[in-house]
């Protein structure tokens, strides 16, 4: 397996974000989708350094701990929802399932894939594959002339810890979860409203719980054995298959011991068993139902040209 560098744009590693703040644009921000009056709220992540990963961890695949770099971005501060998600389903403007055109939507689902969990309101979306959410962001970036993706790995879990060397991000409580995270405990085994537990020091909501949560990387158990310390904005290499992706944050589903910050998900094909389609949909998951996903967008901007490439390495479109 490769280490290789997304396309972000490269921004100094090394600033502070009280110079990040300087730059007036660089801070929180809402941005409405068009032809709708919802918003995505955005939330400035400063650059710096953490560490990736836990030494004392129990499972071998969070180890070797790396001091990681990253260059600064923003993140969704909740989880795209079901009603953010819908105009993308619904956009009759947009070809649905077209192996042609580069924007695509999904075809629909043969069943109610929320199981009477949620739908508007501000649930989070689920159920959907990797590639769905890809292509929800590369909608959206054709929507608003603004880049978006998923995040990395790295990116993920520096957000997560909000500046926390901690097991949580709110210390090494695990009483404190049912404050900050909807799981098996408080769940009532389904998916709740983004927002409603506490956020963590960045503004960032249900990192923890609800919904897992997809990160653009390949998963491989030796991933951090393959990453040198102090190594710049990482990546694992682009897959060709389907699986397997590196989900974060656990989920409703899960126990407290599983709800930590360093724990790393592998999408599995068991999460389509029950889709009867042949070949099975790449759009949907009908055994993920607690699979979602936040967005980011990286403070240096890429060009149109390096935008597009990203979206077909990585979509194939």
């Amino acid at each position: 397996m490769k280490i290789v560098p997304v396309l972000l744009a490269i921004f100094t590693c090394n600033c502070l974000f009280s110079q990040q703040l300087l730059d007036s644009s660089f801070k929180t921000y809402e941005q409405t989708i068009p032809d709708s009056e919802l918003k995505i709220k955005m939330m400035p992540i400063p650059s710096g350094s953490f560490t990736m990963g836990n030494n004392n961890a129990e499972a071998a695949n969070e180890k070797p701990a790396r001091k990681i770099n990253l260059s600064a971005f923003w993140i969704g501060a909740y989880e795209i929802t079901r009603d953010q998600y819908d105009l993308f389903f619904k956009d009759e403007a947009t070809a649905i399932n077209s192996d042609v055109d580069a924007i695509t939507r999904p075809t629909a689902q043969y069943i109610d894939l929320t199981w009477n969990m949620g739908k508007e309101g501000g649930y989070p979306a689920n159920s959907m594959s990797q590639f769905n959410a890809l292509m929800f962001c590369r909608w959206l970036y054709k929507k608003t002339g603004v880049f978006y993706r998923l995040p990395t790995e790295a990116e993920w879990e520096y957000a997560c810890r909000a500046g926390s060397s901690d097991k949580y991000y709110f210390g090494n409580e695990k009483n404190e979860l049912n404050n900050n995270a909807w799981f098996a405990a408080n769940s009532d085994l389904k998916y709740h409203k983004a927002g409603q537990k506490k956020p963590n020091a960045w503004g960032l909501y249900d990192m923890l719980g609800n919904v897992c949560e997809w990160t653009l990387d390949h998963y491989s158990t030796d991933y951090y054995s393959r990453l040198k310390d102090d190594t710049l904005d990482p990546h694992a290499e682009i897959l060709t298959t389907k699986y397997p992706h590196t989900l974060k944050g656990g989920s409703y589903l899960d126990n407290a011991n599983e709800l930590y910050i360093s724990k790393r998900w592998s999408s599995e094909p068991a999460w389509n068993k029950r889709d009867p389609q042949i070949p099975k949909s790449k759009w949907w998951l009908t055994d993920a139902a607690h699979v979602g996903f936040r967005i980011v967008r990286p403070l240096t901007v890429p060009s149109p040209g390096e935008a597009e490439e990203f979206y077909k390495k990585y979509t194939g479109r």
